[in-house]
């Protein structure tokens, strides 16, 4: 769990508790934000495990939150999940940055995931999640996997956006049909929710892809979808997509 609040012209830490093989470490700030590095010291994720991460931005706060590099879910043994619960939230006035970098799903993986994000009026998000569908260098398909995701975004209670995925079996051949993704190997979602928006949105449109998509679904509220065939591809569109959403505060995780 940590939270961060607005300190002069910096975010800084108020609470911090950590145990277990999740891990936060600190950037000496280049910026305004508070930058939070998730680390899991067990390597991977496999059936039976159970992760769980709490942040908050409070009052006119900006936090960050990224990865040290991709999140692996393995192989798990017959009839275990492993579950990921992550639980966010953004005060008024205050900007949270949700940008892990890639989960990459692993043949017979067995994974639930949900994010949940409470935000209060005013508060301003970008979020990212980056997902790879088997390893493409190593031939690997995915035949026989067990994954859930489910992404909650709420303002004041009210939902502001839902999305969840439900993957089981034989994903390569699902993921073959050109009504599903045409044999895509990885897939990213952006959600952006600020005043500005609206005015992303041309510039936005411009970075994507042809296998890519984005729609203005309120005033503040932009999300955007990107298919590609493996994660080099995804990464060669997401990052110019983030810089230009983040203004150009992207974690340096990224950039190695």
């Amino acid at each position: 769990m940590v939270r961060a609040k607005r300190l002069s012209e910096h975010s800084v830490i108020t609470d911090l508790h950590q145990s277990g093989a999740m891990k936060l470490l600190f950037p000496r700030p280049d910026s305004a934000a508070l930058q939070a590095i998730v680390i899991n010291t067990a390597g991977g994720v496999t059936g039976g495990d159970d992760f769980a991460l709490n942040a908050c931005a409070e009052e006119d706060a900006f936090l960050t939150l990224t990865t040290q590099a991709a999140e692996r879910a393995y192989r798990a043994q017959p009839d275990q999940v492993a579950e990921i619960r992550n639980r966010l939230m953004v005060r008024r006035g205050a900007t949270l940055h949700w940008l892990p970098q890639e989960t990459i799903l692993y043949e017979a993986c067995a994974l639930q995931r949900r994010l949940s994000i409470d935000l209060d009026e005013g508060a301003s998000l970008l979020l990212v999640e980056p997902l790879v569908f088997g390893r493409a260098a190593m031939g690997e398909e995915l035949r026989a996997i067990n994954f859930k995701d489910r992404i909650e975004v709420r303002r004041e209670g009210r939902p502001l956006y839902l999305d969840a995925i439900s993957l089981q079996g034989d994903v390569t051949a699902h993921l073959a049909s050109a009504n599903i993704a045409s044999g895509a190997g990885a897939l990213a979602t952006v959600v952006y929710v600020a005043p500005d928006a609206e005015a992303h949105l041309p510039r936005l449109r411009a970075l994507l892809p042809a296998s890519g998509g984005a729609s203005l679904i309120g005033a503040d509220l932009l999300v955007a979808r990107i298919l590609a065939p493996d994660s080099f591809e995804l990464r060669r569109s997401l990052i110019p997509i983030l810089r230009q959403l983040s203004a150009d505060a992207l974690p340096r995780s990224w950039m190695t």
